[in-house]
């Protein structure tokens, strides 16, 4: 007879109050997590939660200001001047479930948030949470932690202040994390998105401005690495709004948005703008493109108002909506009929602009067919070295498939045989894929795309990751360069960016592109074993083993171990992120434009112009030997 694990019975079923549940899965309402130093973790979707709301005000005709505010000690406070929340409903609004107005469509025809949920998830997921409504003159204030209820002024009190609502707030370390910190590039950017969205509105970050005149127009101006080919084309229809030209580089770049919000992941909109372009591309022009040929180089902003739009997930990144409104107009139908309308009418008022966006057209149909024949031999050397290349070691489970587990899909990029090695024995077969590069590939900056087919490791490389023709059918979600911590090893590392950001910047746009941290030094008695990522580490960890410390140092990945290295890229990986630059203003110097990623490779990865040996000149540092020296050893002796 077999005994039941666990007893099954009333008692096992339990009912979670709204504050429980989300702090039990913060997950299902705001996504990742976080400390904050990646622009989707958590806390910055807390604070979109509120600015949200902000927005919605203003949309509805209420409010031309927004002021945010976020010190040191990572509290921060938002205040709008719109109608301000009814003080009657404060406690209901901000810690009730599914309460609020956006039930009401008269009240909040197009608004981002619809479920009632997002202000709550805030409230949860805080320490610290006060709410503060300013209505004709009258004021009421609660604050919680936790979203438990701490202080109730009850009763509404008089005041001078302007009509509007004031929300200040701590994300909470039990949820995020003790280091948790807002990086205020990233906030500065999401502002700047809200300002182009919304002209005319006014937000200000601790006291720096952000506001834009011409919407769209200015996102795409400020997003262009380098002079248009053709003057920005907008088209504004019924609910429908784009901004578009082309450049020079290679791949396509979209900024898309529902009611304001900016879908990251895209979603319908995306599609139908992409379908449109290259239909009415197709009968402007009395001609049968290529999509790729039309698409190669484009950047462009699609911005969409939809009554109950559906996303694919709380954080509202991807849009699933199939109408405009309930029971309505199909939403990609009417995207593109609006842009086929509108952007012909433009075509045929500006001859010189029609012009132009052919001859770039034409431009990338003729590069296309010129690499063909290089296509094809490629396809064909790569067809017959599937069988036989041992540079790529796969996986089981890929991101263009529908498994569970595809977001863990990963492909490490190493450097030879003996640092592939310790990678391809450690690693999860399932999850985890490994391509070895033969040493230092070529430098293709300034390159053309043809390079990609004719050098057989690039090649070889983009057909293993799937991207020779587009990255839609990507097959790892994270594509992670692997090199030993030596100046051999940066090149290597340095000539691997330059591929992308040339060739496949969407890549790295889209947040695939990593660099694996693993230890310079092992630090380890009979009883306890330290990995250590700095000389810091290094130091405090022979303070805590004594003066019988052994220590080790890894001077490549190949000395590390296959039973160690499966800790390093195991579920507590260190990555980091390659990312774009911002071109709009860096926290120490908020009004300073950065360089172009054609800027930053010319200077890093050009020619050696004068330039650049001044700045190695003036860079230069000699560091100090960090092997186990005999001051090391008396600190360890001391402890």
């Amino acid at each position: 007879m077999s005994t039941p694990a666990h007893n099954y019975t009333e008692d096992s079923i339990k009912s979670l109050d709204w504050r429980e549940h989300i702090r039990l899965r913060p997950g299902m309402y705001i996504g990742k997590l976080g400390d904050g130093s990646q622009p989707e973790d958590g806390i910055y979707v807390l604070l979109k939660e509120v600015i949200d709301n902000c927005i919605d005000e203003h949309v509805m005709g209420f409010g031309k200001l927004i002021e945010v505010e976020i010190t040191e000690a990572q509290q921060v406070t938002v205040r709008d001047y719109g109608r301000g929340v009814p003080l009657g409903k404060l406690l209901e609004c901000s810690a009730q479930i599914n309460t609020g107005a956006k039930y009401d469509s008269e009240v909040f025809k197009r608004s981002v948030g619809l479920n009632g949920v997002g202000i709550k998830a805030v409230n949860a997921l805080s320490s610290f949470f006060e709410i503060q409504a300013y209505r004709e003159k009258q004021t009421r204030s609660i604050e919680f932690s936790q979203g438990i209820v701490k202080y109730d002024m009850g009763k509404p009190k008089a005041c001078e202040e302007a009509d509007g609502t004031r929300i200040c707030f701590r994300p909470d370390p039990e949820s995020f994390s003790e280091d948790l910190h807002y990086k205020l590039d990233y906030v500065r950017e999401m502002l700047r998105f809200y300002s182009w969205l919304n002209p005319g509105l006014v937000l200000k970050l601790n006291g720096e401005t952000f506001k834009s005149k011409d919407g769209l127009r200015d996102l795409i101006a400020a997003k262009l690495a380098e002079p248009p080919l053709y003057p920005v084309i907008h088209i504004d229809g019924t609910d429908v709004e784009v901004a578009f030209t082309h450049g020079t580089g290679y791949g396509e770049e979209f900024y898309t948005f529902v009611n304001g919000q900016h879908t990251t992941q895209g979603g319908t909109h995306m599609a139908a703008f992409r379908e449109a372009i290259v239909q009415e591309c197709r009968e402007f022009y009395k001609k049968q493109f290529e999509p790729s040929d039309v698409r190669t180089g484009l950047i462009a902003a699609v911005s969409v108002k939809v009554q109950e739009p559906i996303f694919e997930s709380q954080t509202k990144t991807k849009l699933g909506s199939s109408q405009m409104e309930p029971k309505g107009r199909n939403l990609r139908s009417h995207i593109i009929n609006t842009v086929v309308k509108e952007l012909d009418n433009y075509l045929h008022k500006n001859s010189e602009i029609a012009k132009s966006l052919q001859e770039k057209i034409l431009s990338n149909e003729k590069e296309r067919k010129e690499i063909s024949g290089i296509q094809k031999a490629a396809r064909e050397s790569a067809r017959k070295a599937k069988v036989h290349n041992k540079k790529l070691r796969d996986c089981r489970i890929h991101f263009d498939t529908k498994d569970k587990q595809r977001e863990e899909s990963t492909l490490f990029i190493t450097e030879g045989d003996s640092a592939s090695g310790s990678i391809t024995k450690s690693r999860d077969v399932n999850t985890q894929g490994v391509f070895s590069l033969r040493g230092k590939p070529l430098n293709c900056f300034g390159l053309s795309r043809k390079i990609v087919y004719e050098n057989e490791e690039f090649y070889l490389l983009a057909n293993a990751l799937q991207i020779d023709e587009n990255i839609e059918e990507l097959r790892y979600n994270r594509i992670v360069l692997a090199t030993d911590a030596d100046v051999d090893g940066m090149h290597i590392r340095l000539l691997i960016m330059t591929y992308f950001l040339q060739f496949f910047p969407e890549i790295v746009r889209a947040g695939h592109l990593y660099i694996l941290q693993t230890p310079l030094f092992r630090v380890r008695n009979k009883k306890e074993t330290f990995y250590c990522y700095s000389d810091e580490d290094r130091q405090r960890a022979m303070h805590k083993c004594g003066k019988n410390a052994e220590i080790t140092r890894f001077k490549g990945l190949g000395e590390i171990s296959p039973d160690e290295f499966k800790h390093f890229i195991g579920p507590k990986m260190r990555l980091i992120r390659i990312e774009m630059p911002m071109q709009h203003g860096s926290e120490e110097e908020p009004n300073k434009h950065h360089s172009s990623i054609k800027e930053i490779l010319t200077r890093y990865m050009g020619k050696n112009t004068p330039d650049r040996q001044m700045f190695i000149v003036d860079n230069l540092r000699i560091e100090k030997e960090l092997d186990f020296t005999e001051e090391d050893k008396a600190l360890a002796a001391a402890a």
